[in-house]
């Protein structure tokens, strides 16, 4: 793990959800070493299917990234230039490209991809 921000994909808040080993060990491994967890609320949407004890759980230790419009636009220019890509993907790397986070995902080949728009972010796969 890095000691720069991380963010979060739809992906791995399933996992969390699903109690992976992998994933409840970056999750917790951050929380203690007082490393920002960021998730952009489009993902917050994606993965929220009520509340559940499991879902409060994580949800605490995350903080929400609202959809600004420059962030909209970064992400619809993502889009044009990175075929099949889709929206929240967009929006997860357009949002650790502002602070200069590491992406950790499920969905690890498209996040990949977007970095032919996003160079410097690290993708990772859980």
């Amino acid at each position: 793990m890095t000691t720069s921000g991380l963010t979060f994909d739809t992906g791995m808040l399933i996992a969390l959800e699903r109690r992976s080993q992998r994933a409840w060990n970056i999750y917790r491994e951050a929380r203690n070493r007082k490393v920002p967890i960021t998730v952009p609320t489009a993902v917050v949407a994606e993965w929220w299917r009520g509340r559940t004890k499991a879902r409060e759980h994580v949800r605490s230790g995350l903080q929400s990234e609202a959809l600004s419009e420059s962030l909209a636009q970064v992400a619809g220019e993502a889009l044009a230039k990175v075929k099949d890509s889709t929206v929240i993907d967009a929006v997860v790397m357009a949002s650790a490209a502002s602070r200069g986070d590491v992406v950790y995902t499920s969905d690890f080949d498209d996040l990949q991809r977007l970095r032919a728009f996003f160079p410097g972010v690290r993708v990772v796969a859980i």
